[in-house]
């Protein structure tokens, strides 16, 4: 290639992403970065495939050559993608015609139907309960955790995640409990053990509900947890208390009203509900790698989005609250590990997928840090429901020794 044609499009990949701190070094050691730009960063392309890609799109190309160990990146890889989000918000790439219509029809997300819902959840959760035990906490929580103190640890933060929901639900004993989308069914078997009520919760990830069940029967909460392995569009029966954690990235935006019409068959009068998940502050497509290599169907919405599963029902939003932070510091403690067991992961599937996940893993710390995504969390009632709290004191409350008590009650 000679030097000039590749200087051309080298400065024109850079654009794309908005001109970033950040030097391009080639395969021969030809160089290039933005003009009047420090570099930060340098991202080393070791094969003429891997610059033509970029130019076709980066945001999808790019996690794949970084996974085929085409393009290295010196440095930190999270600040690195981290300064890529926040330039991007201002790349000059085209915002119409043919060439942003192919970007978007490649970031479409694949279709949330019975059967669509299925084949996504595979492509992610069956990836084996070995693989996710190696660095999630023990209890297997792969949500965003709940840090009382930005000095805690995984596991406390996880605890403190699952009864900071209990109390955002005002649980109490007899409560029955619908969940919708449970993964290895952690919060059901916390909200049966530590609040005395009776939990059914739904998943289509074969796996993790072999793996709850296991732990249900061993704890001795099967009289009170029941996992089904059936779409959360097949929920039916009459509950108090409507949750979903981490499922409605999965849903897609087309099927909202649906689910805010399963929330009000179910729901008695006095019902409550809360759902948990992955936003934006503007709508936006998923990152196209991540939708095709990581979560298929994947779709993040913004508040207003998520109102047509509330406004058609009736319901009234009692509580909105962001948890970004909480996220990316959650995904720190979940890269630490996966790397200190990079090598097993490595014997369990190759190098690639390694570093496809360390890519993600990464990505996802820098999309929370910069403000791409958001953590929300909402919770709602029917509009005549007058049983409310008068303050959030009950969510700040230490809930320690009333645990301890009911933990004492439960095992009698």
């Amino acid at each position: 290639m000679k030097e000039n044609l590749a200087r051309w499009l080298m400065r024109r990949a850079l654009r794309l992403v908005g001109d970033p701190p950040v030097r391009i070094r080639l395969w021969n050691g030809l160089t290039e970065a933005p003009p009047g730009v420090a570099p930060r960063f340098t991202v080393e392309l070791r094969d003429p495939q891997a610059l033509a890609t970029l130019l076709v799109n980066p945001h999808l190309y790019f996690g794949d050559a970084y996974a085929q160990d085409r393009i290295r990146v010196d440095g930190d890889l999270v600040e690195f993608l981290g300064i890529i989000y926040r330039s991007g918000r201002s790349a000059a790439a085209p915002q119409r015609g043919l060439y942003r219509l192919f970007w978007d029809w490649q970031a479409r997300p694949r279709a949330n139907t019975l059967q669509g819902s299925r084949r996504n959840v595979r492509h992610h959760y069956d990836l084996g309960n070995d693989f996710y035990r190696l660095w999630l906490d023990p209890q297997m929580q792969y949500t965003c955790a709940y840090y009382p103190t930005p000095d805690a640890q995984l596991e406390e933060a996880q605890r403190a995640k699952l009864d900071y929901i209990c109390r955002k639900l005002q649980l109490r004993a007899g409560d029955r409990v619908v969940e919708a989308g449970c993964g290895w069914g952690g919060l059901a078997r916390y909200m049966a053990s530590r609040y005395g009520v009776s939990v059914r919760s739904y998943n289509i990830a074969h796996e993790q509900i072999v793996y709850a069940r296991e732990q249900a029967r061993a704890l001795g909460l099967q009289d009170r947890v029941e996992y089904v392995e059936e779409d959360y569009r097949n929920i039916d029966g009459e509950y108090d208390v409507f949750v979903s954690v981490g499922m409605l990235e999965h849903v897609g935006p087309d099927n909202y009203p649906q689910l805010g019409a399963i929330a009000d068959r179910v729901l008695t009068p006095e019902g409550r509900g809360l759902i948990h998940t992955i936003g934006r502050n503007r709508p936006g497509l998923m990152n196209p790698w991540i939708e095709r290599r990581i979560f298929p169907g994947a779709y993040p919405p913004t508040l207003k989005e998520m109102m047509a599963i509330f406004e058609p029902n009736g319901f009234s939003v009692q509580d909105v609250e962001n948890l970004r932070l909480h996220y990316a510091r959650t995904l720190e403690h979940w890269l630490e590990r996966f790397e200190r067991h990079a090598e097993a992961v490595a014997r369990m599937y190759d190098a690639d997928f390694v570093r496809t996940w360390r890519l993600y893993l990464s990505g996802s710390i820098a999309a929370f840090t910069s403000g791409e995504l958001q953590l929300f969390q909402l919770v709602f009632t029917r509009a005549q429901n007058n049983a409310l709290p008068w303050t959030r004191a009950h969510l700040y409350t230490d809930s320690s020794e009333a645990g301890a008590e009911e933990r004492k009650v439960h095992a009698a």
